[in-house]
């Protein structure tokens, strides 16, 4: 992972440092926000809720790590204060005191933002040859895709 790293140009090293940095500043609020829902939500749909959340704050739990690995791989610092990721991110973060359908549309739309800033990421990376990163970000905008699928169909109403 390292060796492809070092024969980036330093100035293309910024720009998918950049894109890695913006994508776990996402992952990590989108985490917390997940985990919150999770600890909150009621209702009906309560079972299923609480474990899809939780099936999603575990996924971006190692996605966050696999991002930091991957900036680290281009001697690069790996942040880890929330005060820069709610700077940064495009992934607002939430107290989790709204309704089950209300929490479900939030982590659709931010799973679709997550898809979108990795779908960046990925660009950058296929221009400069980082096939490593353009791999791993490509993996994780199928999650996103899949997660904001499965939230989607949380949304939909059966027709009578």
């Amino acid at each position: 992972m390292g060796f492809v790293a070092a024969k980036i140009e330093p100035t293309a090293k910024e720009e998918i440092v950049n894109g890695l940095t913006q994508a776990l500043a996402e992952t990590a609020i989108e985490t917390l926000k997940a985990q919150n829902f999770h600890w909150n939500v009621t209702g009906m749909s309560f079972g299923a809720l609480h474990e899809l959340f939780q099936e999603i704050y575990e996924d971006h739990f190692e996605a966050q790590d696999l991002l930091a690995e991957r900036i680290k791989a281009f001697d690069a610092h790996a942040e880890g204060r929330y005060s820069l990721y709610l700077e940064r991110s495009a992934v607002p973060e939430h107290d989790g005191r709204t309704d089950a359908k209300t929490m479900v549309e939030v982590l659709m739309k931010d799973q679709e933002t997550l898809s979108s800033t990795l779908s960046a990421l990925a660009q950058v990376a296929e221009q400069h040859g980082d096939w490593a990163t353009n791999d791993m970000a490509t993996g994780r905008i199928e999650k996103h895709d899949k997660f904001a699928w499965m939230l989607r169909a949380h949304l939909k109403t059966t027709a009578a």
